[in-house]
């Protein structure tokens, strides 16, 4: 009230001497401000006696004390600065922090074995943490484990008397626990495991079957005078092996003969060797017949030794003898003139492929391709195998002799085609490329450099037969259709045309130079699947079919 009193309406003279401007001897106080202090009230006095310490400071030049450096930062977190046990630290507010390997199925079974059981394994030392006395009630038993029970529960399993040996009722052994069933039912076999076991057996039987096959043979023609030496054998007067520079070959215009006597499929045909006489025929009825080519073009002899379908038959050099190999996984050596079985070999897989040794001095010895995917070596003499080629993956197709005997090739379903050295069985030359396929059939040409292979993407590809035994990209014949089967390629005597069936049933004949196609001509009703040139006669030609048939064209 008093400032109210002292308060005046005067002029601005005299307000100005109210602030001291004049020499008014009046004083007005200042106007009163509130102060307002928003901040909260921090200890400062604890503040001065702690030292702080800077957490990410390296080096401190102070001693401080444990509660200093362990005490809790002030403020709030730094969004992206981690902290404890997640910045790597040992030592955190819950305790001390130490890095174990442990799996993930014992974390659990620990974990679940805590809650369940209010105990688990110490990690740090034998023993266990929580629970002790519930630990020792389950013997220690853990969720996951054997199965827990209270000591009290758990009482062992008592067997039942065994008894005396020789007395009725004697268990033995086998005796059952107290509370389970002395003597259960046998278990009723389903109808698909009868159906099995039958299968099983009808197998067996038919295995037996193969190896009780007894080799025989008929012979169709008259009966020969005693005393005249091999009849059947000796060719005809007149006929002559060609000389190599005389002999020029010419592709046949019709179909002049028909052998027939098969009731299935003709697998293979072979012209007896330098004469071709004779022919020899292997069938998907189980036999092999001998045909006369020139006279009456007769069956003269049929062989019966095979129990499953007859794959390939090869002569060796003068012809007397011959071999067959059939898909009941053996190969019989036969006498071509007496028809007589002379041995029988067998590995125990299907013979896909058999040829003789090429050389004079090795007739004794012959390759077989089969199933296991290995190349074999069988020795006629001793009845053994002296050899096996095994690196093929995948079941062996064919096996050709090069350079005279001293190498040959092999073909299988993995695509390869392999060079060896005969008698070691070491691969010197893999010929695998991606765009290959399997070449189940190869010929050799007559002037021994190249060979030709009947690849399945319908196409004759050829290789050098020699040297580096690189394909020779600029030779391939097409234009027949193959895929899937395996149709026998094959040249003539002057190495101047290449023959081969196809699945339709035609003959095709190209010219070895141009690769061009010459003549194709309508062969089988099915697949022509053997091609064979007579070594004598320039313009004969012999196919078979899968229609039973064997046709000669001229």
């Amino acid at each position: 009230m008093d400032f109210l009193a002292q308060y005046s309406d005067g002029s601005d003279d005299d307000s100005k001497g109210a602030h001291g401007a004049t020499g008014s001897n009046v004083s007005i106080p200042p106007a009163m401000t509130t102060l307002v202090n928003a901040a909260p009230a921090v200890d400062t006095i604890a503040l001065r006696r702690e030292q702080y310490v800077d957490p990410a400071a390296k080096v401190v030049f102070t001693n401080p004390k444990f509660d200093t450096l362990w005490t809790q930062a002030i403020g709030p977190a730094h969004p992206f600065h981690k902290e404890g046990v997640n910045k790597g630290l040992a030592n955190h507010l819950t305790g001390h922090v130490e890095t174990m390997n442990l799996g993930h199925f014992q974390f659990d079974d620990q974990y679940h074995t805590f809650h369940n059981y209010g105990y688990a394994a110490n990690p740090a030392q034998s023993g266990v943490v929580g629970d002790v006395m519930s630990a020792h009630l389950f013997n220690g038993a853990s969720v996951f484990g054997s199965k827990a029970k209270p000591n009290e529960i758990v009482a062992s399993k008592k067997r039942k008397p065994q008894g005396r040996a020789g007395e009725e009722g004697y268990l033995g052994p086998w005796a059952p626990y107290e509370g389970e069933d002395e003597i259960k039912e046998a278990a009723q076999l389903t109808e698909e495991q009868i159906a099995y076991i039958d299968e099983q057996a009808k197998k067996k039987q038919k295995s037996e079957k193969r190896a009780a096959v007894q080799p025989t043979s008929v012979f169709h023609g008259k009966e020969q005078p005693a005393g005249q030496a091999r009849p059947v054998l000796q060719p005809p007067s007149g006929i002559k092996p060609p000389k190599e520079d005389e002999h020029v070959c010419y592709i046949p215009k019709r179909w002049v003969h028909t052998w027939e006597g098969h009731t299935k499929g003709v697998q293979a045909i072979r012209f007896f060797p330098k004469f071709g006489h004779l022919l020899l025929s292997a069938s998907m009825d189980s036999t092999v017949k001998l045909w006369d080519v020139y006279n009456n073009r007769k069956c003269l002899r049929t062989f019966m030794g095979h129990s499953e379908a007859v794959r390939d038959v090869w002569f060796n050099n003068e012809g007397t003898q011959f071999l067959s190999a059939s898909y009941d996984r053996n190969i019989v050596l036969w006498d071509t003139e007496t028809g007589q079985s002379v041995s029988t070999f067998s590995n125990k897989k299907v013979p896909y492929c058999v040829r003789v040794h090429p050389d004079a001095d090795k007739q004794n010895i012959f390759l077989v391709g089969s199933s296991n995917k290995k190349v074999v070596q069988f020795d006629t003499r001793t009845g053994d195998v002296v050899q096996e080629y095994d690196e093929h993956l995948g079941a062996v197709n064919s096996v050709t002799f090069v350079e005279d005997g001293k190498k040959f090739i092999s073909t299988s379903d993995d695509k390869k085609m392999f060079v060896w050295e005969f008698g070691i069985p070491v691969v010197i030359k893999h010929i695998a490329e991606p765009s290959m396929h399997s070449i189940p059939s190869v010929a050799v040409h007559p002037g021994g450099k190249y060979l030709a292979g009947q690849s399945l993407d319908n196409q004759i590809v050829v290789y050098e037969a020699q040297g580096r035994f690189r394909q020779n990209r600029r030779k391939r014949f097409t234009g027949h259709i193959n895929s899937g089967y395996a149709c026998q390629v094959n040249f003539s005597p002057d190495g101047q045309f290449v023959m081969s069936g196809d699945a339709e049933g035609k003959l095709w004949f190209w010219d070895w130079k141009s690769c061009k196609n010459f003549r194709t001509l309508k062969a089988h009703d099915g697949v022509c699947i053997g091609v064979e040139w007579h070594p004598v006669d320039s313009s004969k030609v012999a196919t078979c079919g899968w229609d039973g048939l064997i046709k000669y064209w001229d």
